[in-house]
């Protein structure tokens, strides 16, 4: 047998080569450099790394090739282990661009008084003298920053695998990161033990079965990449079982990542338990990355049999988009408040999975499925990353003030913060001149042109509902008088104050103007393969 030498195209995978290198390189500052000085070297790498994986994305974008008759445009990389195609691309600038919010909620420190959010000593027992002395001389763990950088190098591999085995292993390497992270926070480590505990068992039953539906679908096809499972879906008639059982572990793995429901629970208890800096940092990264390996699985792998996975989504679509909205409604912590919000919106995002994926099956002007997700998955991640961030400033003497009921008459005590909230709240909600209106507008659209006509009602009923509690926390905080302790707003850095301004801008421009980012989204085209 003659070996053949791999070919790696190094320039179109910069951006994943230059995330992992930053993450080693931050391994090395751990292991080498002495600990007072990390955090400032630890944050500037991990920031000066997402910038320049972020510039190389925007070149890469501009270099690709047209593919076919036009409407995709693309390449395969690293022998069809990897495809740099539209979506890939956008997909990679909207992780590097919220990732790098993220870094800056993870570098704040004025709010804890000179140190981070994340445990001085995580070995440490809560509550234990060990865990008291590192509180006391300062320490933290900068270990977050290559974590952060590993998970965020999966989630650009995740949606560019041309490969089941690819995609799993970038599902692992994004995954474990997180389960740490969860377990950091400073502040209520049990809860945040508590959280990443339930995160990893649940991640791994999840990856069990996603792993489980690789071998049966390899059983099926013959072969892992999604281009040849196509073929395999066209052609074969006979093991119909097989691919079905298949498609539906491989299902699971995937509807875990993205939180919807009945494969929900895990998110409100992490969402609630971990350092609200990686919340916001894995509400919006994550999500993006599972959907577009969600689409690529389904769009690519599963196209030719999308008539009989599409009810399976429609279900999944309708008791997502249910749970989160009638189970908001009960939550008196802030948190788990936006993390059924986010429960939510995976419904209204798998509603637009549900459209049309090809434009030469619409009419001319109407949007296509891809653009539509896309655009939803920009909108989503600047309100979710800018209101996570709000949250952080929220402080009373035992750390975030996440009761509700501490939120009460804060529009008075500062109207600014409480603003800025309730403009990312309504956002959220899909109100007029905001970027999520522009984005529930773009799905719905697209299902309704596929004829998923009662998925779209389901979902206009679910936004209703969302609306009342996004509108009664904003009532909370401007005309409601507060009964006994009250939080306080917390002055930050520049840091924190640079991610809710972007997300105010993001939300804002969105909003008013959808435009430029919706061609861009167009623009981007189909997956090649």
């Amino acid at each position: 047998m003659d070996f053949t030498k791999p070919t790696i195209e190094y320039g179109d995978l910069s951006p994943i080569l230059i995330v992992f290198g930053v993450a080693i390189l931050g391994v090395l500052v751990e292991a080498f450099l002495p600990r007072e000085r990390r955090y400032l070297v630890q944050a500037v790498l991990a920031g000066a790394g997402l910038v320049a994986a972020l510039v190389c994305t925007v070149l890469v974008g501009l270099d690709l090739e047209e593919v076919g008759d036009g409407a995709a445009r693309g390449m395969v990389a690293a022998s069809g282990t990897l495809v740099v195609d539209g979506p890939s691309v956008f997909l990679w600038g909207l992780i590097l661009l919220f990732a790098l919010g993220g870094v800056l909620l993870f570098a704040e420190r004025r709010l804890e008084g000179g140190v981070s959010a994340f445990a001085g000593q995580a070995a440490a027992l809560p509550g234990t003298e060990a865990e008291r002395q590192a509180s006391t001389r300062g320490l933290d763990h900068t270990e977050v920053y290559p974590l952060m950088m590993f998970a965020v190098g999966g989630m650009l591999v995740f949606p560019a695998s041309g490969d089941l085995l690819t995609m799993f292993v970038a599902l692992e390497v994004l995954s474990l990161p997180l389960y740490l992270l969860s377990g950091l926070a400073r502040r209520r480590r049990l809860l945040s033990q508590e959280a990443a505990l339930k995160y990893f068992l649940l991640g791994a039953f999840s990856s069990g079965f996603f792993l489980y539906g690789v071998a049966l679908i390899y059983g099926f096809a013959g072969s892992m990449q999604l281009e040849r499972i196509n073929e395999a879906v066209r052609n074969d008639v006979e093991n119909q079982a097989l691919l079905y059982i298949g498609m539906g572990m491989l299902a699971v793995g995937l509807l875990f990542k993205i939180g919807a429901a009945p494969f929900h629970a895990w998110t409100p208890d992490v969402y609630q338990g971990a350092p609200t800096a990686v919340t916001g940092f894995m509400a919006a990264c994550t999500k993006i990355a599972a959907f577009g390996a969600l689409l690529r699985l389904f769009y690519v792998g599963f196209g030719a049999d999308r008539w009989n996975w599409q009810p399976m989504f429609w279900v999944v679509a309708i008791l997502t988009m249910l749970v989160g909205a009638v189970l908001a409604i009960v939550q008196t912590d802030v948190k788990r408040m936006l993390a059924y919000s986010s429960i939510a919106h995976t419904g209204f995002l798998l509603t637009g999975v549900l459209g049309v994926q090809s434009a030469g099956e619409l009419a001319e002007g109407q949007v296509t499925s891809m653009q539509a997700i896309l655009f939803y998955l920009t909108t989503y991640g600047f309100a979710t990353i800018g209101a996570f961030a709000v949250v952080t400033l929220v402080r009373d003497s035992g750390g975030e003030a996440t009761s509700t009921q501490r939120w009460a008459g804060l529009g008075r005590r500062s109207p600014l913060v409480a603003g800025v909230f309730a403009f990312f709240l309504l956002s959220l909600a899909g109100i007029p001149l905001t970027a999520g209106f522009v984005g529930k507008w773009a799905v719905f659209t697209v299902a309704l042109s596929a004829g998923a006509w009662p998925v779209v009602l389901v979902a206009i009923a679910a936004s209703i509902v969302s609306v009342y509690f996004y509108v009664r926390h904003i009532l909370l905080m401007f005309f409601t008088e507060p009964d006994g302790d009250v939080a306080s707003v917390t002055t930050p850095s520049l840091l924190t104050s640079a991610a809710i301004m972007v997300g105010v801008v993001g939300t804002l421009a969105l909003g008013i103007v959808p435009g430029p980012v919706l061609d861009l989204a167009g623009h981007a085209g189909q997956f090649i393969r």
